[in-house]
């Protein structure tokens, strides 16, 4: 026994700790706090020093009986600020990946011996009927539980974040989809014609993703000026489809389009219009959709995305995303010595670092040509 806790034998391996945690603000009386360990006398009185210590340094959580599932339950909640799609996602991996296998612990007893069992556990069977999980997806469950535990940090639940000290399992860098030039010319050329080339073409000269595309209205275009402005991007989840504000005030951006991308836009408002004339719904206003789905209501991303595919299959074409349009134009900026801030920009990236994380491997291709460059210089003052 110390001056400020006790250690006592509550069974063969078992022990109580008694220590004062200080006084009640309000009434002045001093509150005392117990805990039960397991293991030696020698480990029970390590315990009670580790309590004291972090008493005294400010980093003392009173004891609770929340388990992670609760905390999870409270903490999912109160995140407003998610987006629908992120939400829905978050949601599906506490219920299918964290909760199954963590949620019973109590919050303030999980210990990163657990957190790197998890993972063991997800990578050999956490995937569709007992099969293994993607890395990458079991690196998703590990941020989202990393998050709740940070915010259980801040908010004196948890006295540190267990899982900031277990790496999520490492990822393969995935291969970017990028068309060469050659296979951009025959996409083209095959799609030329059909319903979906105009929105696979702009998503070519734009590099806006599938979302916003989709959210595009004819208000937004400036034929005069030669720009997109890209304002607003479609969600889908399982509520529906919904537009939304860009992700970050660099997702608002103005996009400068090349004269044959905006010659395309025009031919198609005027068959959007005729279109609408046929079907007596007279006039196109300006806050239509460039890309509308049926009735000119919104277009599911979802519906695009098997469109695309079904094309790609009967064209006999290179079988990549609809994505892959975006990394297509990212990589023609690139090839052609577009500085990285501009491809940045045009892109909606957060910061040009965020570009040349997806992006480093075609920009490292350009050194051949700087290298060039300044022998040609070097040789012309030799």
């Amino acid at each position: 026994m110390t001056g400020r806790g006790s250690v006592t034998r509550r069974g063969k391996k078992s022990w109580r700790l008694k220590f004062e945690t200080g006084t009640d603000p309000l009434t002045g009386e001093r509150q005392t706090a117990y805990v039960t360990v397991r293991g030696t006398r020698r480990e029970a009185q390590e315990e009670l020093t580790r309590r004291l210590h972090a008493l005294d340094s400010g980093t003392f959580v009173e004891p609770a009986k929340t388990t992670l599932a609760e905390w999870l339950d409270q903490w999912f909640v109160d995140q407003h600020s998610l987006s629908g799609k992120t939400r829905e996602r978050y949601g599906e991996l506490i219920a299918g990946q964290i909760k199954p296998h963590l949620g019973r612990f109590l919050v303030q007893k999980i210990r990163p011996a657990q957190i790197k069992a998890w993972h063991g556990t997800l990578l050999r069977e956490g995937g569709a009927k007992g099969g293994p999980l993607a890395p990458r997806t079991v690196g998703h469950a590990h941020k989202v539980l990393a998050k709740a535990l940070a915010d259980a940090m801040r908010l004196e639940l948890v006295p540190r974040n267990v899982a900031a000290a277990v790496p999520a399992p490492k990822v393969e860098a995935r291969e970017l989809e990028i068309l060469s030039e050659v296979q951009i010319a025959a996409v083209t050329s095959s799609l030329r014609g059909l319903p979906i080339y105009p929105v696979a073409a702009l998503a070519l000269a734009s590099g806006m993703r599938r979302g916003e595309l989709l959210a595009l209205r004819w208000s937004d275009v400036d034929f005069d000026g030669g720009k997109v402005r890209v304002e607003r991007s479609l969600e889908e989840t399982a509520k529906g489809l919904r537009f939304k504000p860009p992700k970050t005030k660099h997702g608002r951006r103005a996009i400068s389009l090349p004269a044959s991308a905006l010659e395309m836009l025009r031919d198609h408002r005027r068959a959007h219009l005729e279109w609408r004339l046929r079907h007596a719904m007279g006039k196109l206003p300006d806050d239509a959709l460039v890309f509308p789905g049926a009735d000119d209501a919104p277009r599911a991303p979802s519906g695009l995305t098997r469109e695309w595919r079904q094309v790609v299959t009967a064209k006999g074409l290179p079988r990549v995303s609809f994505h892959a349009l975006r990394h297509s134009h990212a990589s023609m900026l690139i090839a052609a010595s577009v500085d990285v801030l501009t491809v940045s920009r045009r892109l909606g990236h957060g910061s040009p670092s965020i570009t040349l994380g997806v992006y480093a491997h075609l920009f490292s291709n350009t050194d051949d040509r700087a290298a060039s460059a300044i022998d040609a210089t070097l040789g012309e003052l030799s």
